[in-house]
């Protein structure tokens, strides 16, 4: 089902119902110095969100608000997952890279992070808060049943991006086995923009979404709109939604 938001105002579950946002969520956000982590962790802050911002080393993290707390976290420790983990109402897990150069993309961070914050979500129990994975358009369908990640030209892909993309799509697999834990993952477009936040999106489901010239296109701002929206609202709770303009 493919609807428009407007920034949080108002929003139509699938149900036909009115939903309201849940105000004073404890939010943990892995990555949180990225292009797309800033942008999640302003726009928690912005609607009163208490944030707690991970990062290999926490003095990256500049900004100063009485709702932010700067910590270094570990997503290859289990029991720093766990520790992170415990009282908060939702984890963003927004990372990227490789993990070694053995070239499996199971060492990709993107897989590693959800399989590190589902185990330690499943060993909470009752007190687990639920996953939002930002994940990559690279998993979205194009037709035929094809993923977009077919369609890149591998021959000009770098090695390491290749791996990465496989992860993504290694990730939402292996999330969508996971049906003991509460979990969401974020979909962008194919293009990422340095645009404003408009709050004016479309919001859709596995297939990749372009405009009417051709475009697949979001903001990063307009992002994490999206995943706020989420984390207040759950409506896409054990799936994935996508996002574009």
């Amino acid at each position: 089902m493919r609807r428009w938001w407007l920034g949080a105002i108002v929003f139509i579950a699938l149900d036909g119902l009115a939903q309201e946002p849940r105000p004073g969520l404890q939010m943990l956000v892995y990555g949180a110095t990225g292009n797309i982590g800033t942008h999640i962790v302003d726009e928690a802050l912005a609607r009163g969100h208490f944030v707690t911002a991970v990062s290999r080393d926490p003095s990256r993290i500049e900004k100063q608000h009485p709702n932010l707390t700067a910590v270094a976290g570990n997503l290859l420790d289990p029991a720093s997952v766990r520790a992170l983990l415990a009282g908060k109402d939702v984890v963003v897990t927004s990372v990227r890279g490789v993990i070694g150069d053995d070239k499996d993309p199971k060492n990709s961070l993107q897989y590693l992070a959800v399989v590190a914050v589902v185990e330690q979500l499943r060993a909470l129990g009752d007190e687990a808060g639920r996953l939002i994975h930002v994940g990559g358009a690279g998993s979205l369908e194009i037709g035929d049943g094809r993923l977009y990640a077919d369609k890149l030209p591998k021959l000009f892909l770098p090695k390491g991006l290749e791996l990465e993309i496989q992860g993504q799509i290694l990730a939402l697999e292996y999330l969508r086995a996971a049906s003991d834990v509460r979990w969401t993952y974020a979909t962008p477009p194919k293009n990422f923009t340095n645009g404003d936040r408009t709050g004016n999106f479309r919001v859709g489901a596995d297939e990749l979404m372009e405009d009417e010239r051709g475009r697949s296109r979001l903001s990063r701002a307009d992002f994490a709109v999206a995943v706020l929206d989420e984390a207040e609202l759950e409506i896409h709770t054990g799936r994935r939604f996508s996002v574009a303009y």
